[in-house]
């Protein structure tokens, strides 16, 4: 099944966007209950809904993180 999930895990506030993915805490709860057309179209609003954040999180995400310890061996 198709994610837009980038490990993130954190709401803005302002928004209600989860700044890894865009997704509303309903659509994350939801998302496997969704058909395949409903996140196809919640995947086609997530490229504008990221750019109504004004901030992003500083934190390094797990994926980021997991990729940097594949590269160097750790």
């Amino acid at each position: 099944m198709e994610s837009p999930c980038i490990l993130v895990c954190s709401i803005d506030m302002k928004t209600g966007y989860c700044f890894g993915c865009g997704r509303t805490r309903d659509e994350i709860g939801a998302w496997t209950l969704y058909t395949s057309d409903e996140r196809r179209d919640i995947m086609n609003s997530l490229p504008a809904r990221m750019e109504t954040m004004e901030r992003k999180p500083r934190r390094e995400t797990r994926r980021t993180r997991m990729a940097r310890e594949r590269v160097s061996g750790a």
